[in-house]
């Protein structure tokens, strides 16, 4: 039985790109596997969230997971800052991470030139905190999106240092996993990158049907194609990708040939994708306000996923703690 951990920011609600990037290949092996799932309440901190929206944010994310399919009588899940010693090891492991290395990292560079006026001590080691709630709970396998690839090279990178500098084999070389499905990139629909939270470009898991018909109806495309078989435009391409995510490959080839014969109508293939995407998020949406009403079931599950994390970390931190040399009297 392998251990796998993952984890998404409380930065507000999931979306698609969440979804199918890593929660829906956790859920499918959750009961084959020692799983962790967290949500990343700390994270969230770099870009300075509201303190009156921290907690609603958790709770939000914490009934999606629920209404999404994860099992917390299978797996363990749990709020980051309920686990202290997470912190711990965070600080423990960026003594061994160095400036120029975090500097270099895609997603430092990409904040940087996105948020000059927010570039915090946080923002820098996002990767070394990422690598505690990896080893935190010594994780042979991470469901994660092909944004997240490089991060999780840097905790392989992390565990290895820590290895050589002690002459230890402690931790293990975490490696990305999909279960068979492949990594996905969940592209956003105004046209460019990825599906995210504070690009604005997300369909959410609660969204209502009128907010998802209304979001794919404004994605952006282009003219149409001017020739046969004409290479797609980035925000054409996108589109279609979303399409071969949640769509019936019957679906995606009809509208593939309808552009490859310069006779698509984006309206109408807008029209399709959204009504597929409410058929796959609406069983979820209803689940989530289900769970989201009931408060004494979202504490219970607080509780017993906080108990089973600390007791996990709590061996991890004691172990490496020894190893480095810190000695009780």
């Amino acid at each position: 039985m392998e251990t796998v951990v993952s984890g998404i920011r409380s930065t507000g609600n999931l979306h698609l790109g969440n979804y199918f990037g890593a929660l829906r290949n956790f859920i499918r092996i959750q009961h084959e596997n020692r799983c962790f799932f967290f949500i990343a309440d700390y994270h969230s901190l770099t870009t300075h969230p509201d303190p009156k929206l921290l907690h609603e944010n958790v709770r939000n994310v914490l009934s999606e997971y629920l209404g999404a399919g994860v099992d917390p009588d299978t797996a363990t899940l749990y709020i980051q800052s309920d686990v202290p010693q997470v912190t711990e090891l965070y600080l423990l492991l960026n003594m061994h991470a160095y400036v120029g290395e975090l500097e270099r990292t895609s997603s430092f560079k990409d904040k940087v030139r996105k948020h000059a006026d927010n570039v915090n001590a946080g923002l820098l080691t996002y990767p070394v905190l990422m690598a505690a709630d990896i080893l935190l709970h010594k994780a042979d396998k991470v469901p994660v999106g092909k944004d997240q690839e490089q991060h999780l090279e840097m905790t392989r990178r992390f565990a290895r240092r820590f290895n050589n500098i002690y002459g230890v084999e402690y931790f293990p070389e975490s490696m990305p996993c999909d279960f068979g499905s492949g990594l996905i990139k969940v592209p956003g629909l105004d046209g460019n990158g990825k599906m995210g939270k504070s690009e604005g470009n997300g369909i959410f898991l609660i969204d209502s049907d009128k907010d998802i018909r209304k979001k794919v109806m404004r994605a952006v495309t282009d003219e149409g194609p001017k020739t046969p078989n004409s290479e797609m435009s980035e925000p054409v391409a996108n589109i279609f990708s979303i399409m071969k995510i949640v769509s019936a490959p019957d679906t995606v080839e009809y509208f593939t040939e309808k552009y490859n014969s310069c006779e698509i109508r984006y309206g109408d293939l807008k029209k399709q994708l959204a009504e597929d995407i409410i058929a796959c998020v609406a069983p979820i949406r209803e689940r989530i306000l289900e769970i989201r009403s009931n408060d004494a079931y979202l504490s219970k599950v607080v509780r017993e996923g906080a108990e089973k994390a600390r007791a996990s970390a709590e061996k991890t931190v004691s172990e490496v703690r020894e190893i480095m040399g810190f000695k009780k009297f």
